[in-house]
């Protein structure tokens, strides 16, 4: 397990970096932030896009279990969660067409 103390000082998904680390319940460094998904006006944090070896994967809200100034640590292994995508079945259909959304956006 990644030791919290090891990440820094808890942060608010408002300051939370794009590039910060991203690690599972084992310590294993599974990604980074691509992307944080929130509505700030409404103050809701949805989850995070994050990049990993095998394409973006979006960690609800839910899944992640702490964010810090050096790393994110989330609950789910990084290939049992959710592709973006611009439609989808599941209960985070709208979340996860957001998602796409954005990474298909120009940069």
């Amino acid at each position: 397990m990644t030791d919290a103390q090891d990440l820094g000082e808890p942060v608010s998904y408002l300051v939370l970096k794009d590039g910060t680390p991203v690690f599972d319940s084992s310590g294993d460094r599974v990604g980074e932030v691509e992307h944080v998904l929130a509505d700030e006006q409404e103050d809701v944090f949805h989850g995070l896009i994050v990049k990993t070896a095998d394409g973006h994967r979006f960690a609800a809200a839910e899944h992640v279990d702490g964010l810090f100034e050096r790393g994110v640590i989330i609950n789910t292994p990084a290939g049992q969660l959710p592709e973006p995508s611009a439609s989808s079945d599941s209960s985070l259909g709208e979340t996860l067409k957001r998602a796409w959304d954005w990474l298909i956006q120009p940069k």
